[in-house]
């Protein structure tokens, strides 16, 4: 089970997740790209004894996956569901992960840095999940000595990680802010005040289905409560103006919106083929038809188990084999069809 994707949080209807990641490094070991074979398996086995073999209650709760291990599908389900980085899915051979039960905390090892802690809850519980976060930092700091500057703080292998070694993060969907053409304004505004607006994987990747990850860029000279805390604010207007541009559709264009809804919602209901980027926008709009209660009887977490279940490496792995691009589309549709069917009455 995927906590953030099969339960529901606060504000679901607009957050869908809220992440807490800590970039830690260990003292007297090179930054993970100088690292030999040999000292990377010891950065590797540091780590996982801290977790695995130390005197906490949190040890039972971890699994360990060695990357080079795992089938190359199997690392790209792990970033379609936002359990490691694309970076680390690539550099795979001197990497791994330990991931809890509900999969909500994972701790990549040999990623850009030695060990980047994460958290990530469903909804906007950014403090939460700070908290666990920070507990699992302090379980391995219990084992493991981390590089550390008296003046900078903890260092990390990219500047703009430095000090805190922190990065905040909320997953959000705005197709009311993108329809009324307000989201560039959005956008903007974050860059003035020290936020980064990135796609649904992250730094380099396109912004599809609505969906955007906004987070702090910088950490040096800021409490983590400060970081967190901006965040929070910005994401707490940030909702409010969503929220608003919905009314505002709904009641300036209400059947031109409901007309969009409905007919997203057939076509997935009734599509043979449908290519990733289709299915991600026709979702948004049939969960946006649920948060204003157009749509009825389906629960928000069953569209973001669609979203993440529909990507390429998840239906791979759900079907057991490497398929097509053309064999993807036909099994994506097929899926939806069947998770679909029967699930929603309309108004």
């Amino acid at each position: 089970m995927t906590k953030w994707i099969q339960q529901e949080g606060p504000d679901n209807d607009i957050i869908i997740s809220s992440r807490i990641r800590l970039a830690r490094n260990i003292d007297d070991f090179p930054f993970p790209i100088a690292l030999t074979k040999a000292k990377s398996k010891e950065v590797f086995k540091r780590v996982s004894h801290a977790i695995l073999e130390g005197k906490h209650d949190l040890r039972n709760d971890f699994d360990l996956i060695t990357l080079e291990e795992a089938p190359q599908i199997e690392r790209q389900v792990l970033v379609e569901k936002h359990l490691i980085s694309p970076n680390l899915a690539i550099n795979y051979e001197k990497g791994g992960v330990l991931l809890n039960k509900d999969e909500s905390v994972s701790v990549m090892i040999n990623e850009e840095d030695h060990i980047r802690i994460q958290c990530l809850l469903p909804g906007f519980q950014l403090e939460e999940a700070l908290n666990i976060a920070n507990k699992v930092d302090d379980t391995i700091e219990e084992e493991v000595k981390y590089a550390f500057d008296e003046k900078l703080g903890y260092l990390t292998s990219c500047p703009t990680n430095v000090g805190t070694g922190i990065r905040a993060s909320v997953m959000l969907h705005l197709p009311a802010l993108r329809m009324t053409g307000y989201m560039n304004r959005i956008l903007q505004a974050a860059s003035q005040i020290g936020l980064a607006v990135r796609g649904i994987y992250g730094e380099g990747t396109e912004f599809v289905g609505n969906l955007f990850q906004i987070s702090n860029q910088l950490t040096l000279g800021r409490s983590e409560k400060d970081i967190v805390g901006n965040l929070k604010d910005v994401t707490r207007q940030i909702i409010q103006k969503e929220r608003d541009a919905r009314s505002t559709l709904l009641s300036n264009n209400g059947m031109q919106l409901k007309d969009q809804i409905y007919r997203s919602f057939g076509i997935l209901c009734n599509a043979r083929i449908l290519s990733s980027q289709e299915c991600m926008k026709l979702l948004s709009n049939v969960r946006l038809g649920i948060d204003l209660g157009i749509l009825k009887d389906m629960k928000i977490d069953n569209i973001n188990e669609i979203m993440v279940m529909t990507q390429p490496a998840c239906l791979q792995e759900r079907g057991g084999k490497v398929l097509s691009s053309n064999e993807r589309d036909i099994r994506r549709a097929s899926l939806v069809r069947k998770k679909l069917e029967n699930k929603i009455s309309c108004e």
